[in-house]
């Protein structure tokens, strides 16, 4: 097989890459045309005439409206990603359990938040509890209700008032967040301790290590590296479902940007929406570029400890140093 060439694919020879080559200048300058005619559409009906995009260089319109609308897409996509997290690595984990009546329940659990669009989510969280918390209030449960309004969902703004309780569109946009893409990093953290070889926790166990010990010692940490890709996508889609919060009037970047802003300034939409999309791309893209960072550092801690092993020797065999002393 020649350099360069795999199972299933082989190096293309003169009369190929000649082929490859005149395609690819002939893809790129029908793109460049298409984007070209594009682009004189669009100055031809004015959208690149200055003060369309004059309010993007004004300091008060992101001081008023979008740094506010980016600061609670951000907040909002933080508190979602730790809790989210935290839902995956507890149901993920008990879904491996050896006890069924915890693999079975938490296994229903992933698969129906799972299975449920992530708006009807956020729907459900807004607009039901003002609904049933009245009829709630009145029942043996009304007391277990107003605690756990009093003592935890008060941290997220939720409220009881007479025994209705409203949910803010923060709430329910976390909410809806992490319920979806924790039953998504659910099953990335199965899938990610079962790719691990059965070997590795055959030895573990084989040193005297129980079940707890090998998954926190032994399979979690290698685990981790190869889950990191698909946390951090699942990551950079849950920032980007934030705009959802769009739907029930939640403050939040997309709707400060394509919304307040072209009601106050030309109805400038389309420039509105390329300085949101920039953003949100940039935003992106650093988080996966912290993701490929921390992915090599892991990578590189783990052969930096092997070759620690290797230069020191193995450890001496029980019986060979005593034998060597005596002598």
């Amino acid at each position: 097989m020649s350099k360069g060439a795999s199972v299933l694919f082989d190096v293309p020879g003169p009369r190929a890459r000649a082929r490859n080559t005149m395609l690819t200048v002939v893809m790129s300058l029908v793109f460049a045309a298409i984007f070209a005619l594009l682009v004189w559409r669009l100055y031809d009906k004015g959208q690149f005439e200055e003060k369309l995009w004059t309010p993007f260089t004004e300091w008060k319109v992101w001081r008023g409206l979008l740094l506010p609308g980016l600061l609670n897409t951000l907040k909002a996509a933080a508190l979602a990603t730790v809790l989210a997290l935290l839902f995956g690595a507890v149901f993920g984990l008990a879904r491996l359990s050896d006890h069924w009546w915890i693999r079975i329940p938490a296994g229903a659990v992933v698969e129906f938040f799972r299975g449920i669009p992530l708006l009807i989510l956020i729907f459900l969280a807004f607009f039901v509890p003002n609904k049933i918390s009245p009829e709630i209030a009145e029942s043996p449960l009304g007391q277990a209700q107003r605690l756990s309004v009093d003592y935890f969902f008060s941290i997220f703004g939720v409220e009881s008032n007479a025994g209705v309780v409203t949910v803010p569109a923060f709430a329910a946009v976390v909410f809806g967040l992490t319920m979806y893409n924790g039953s998504v990093l659910a099953e990335v953290v199965r899938a990610g301790v079962l790719s691990i070889p059965k070997g590795q926790s055959e030895a573990a166990y084989s040193v005297g290590l129980r079940k707890n010990g090998v998954m926190r010692l032994v399979l979690l940490p290698q685990a981790v590296t190869v889950m990191m890709p698909a946390i951090v996508s699942q990551i950079v889609v849950l920032l980007k479902d934030t705009a959802l919060g769009f739907i029930i009037a939640y403050g939040e970047f997309l709707q400060a940007g394509f919304k307040q802003v072209p009601a106050n300034y030309h109805n400038n939409v389309l420039q509105a929406g390329i300085v949101v999309a920039i953003i949100y791309i940039a935003i992106n893209m650093s988080l996966s570029r912290v993701a490929t960072w921390l992915e090599a550092r892991s990578r590189r801690s783990r052969k930096t400890s092997a070759k620690t092993l290797k230069a020191g020797g193995p450890p001496p065999v029980a019986g060979v140093g005593v034998t060597q002393q005596s002598i």
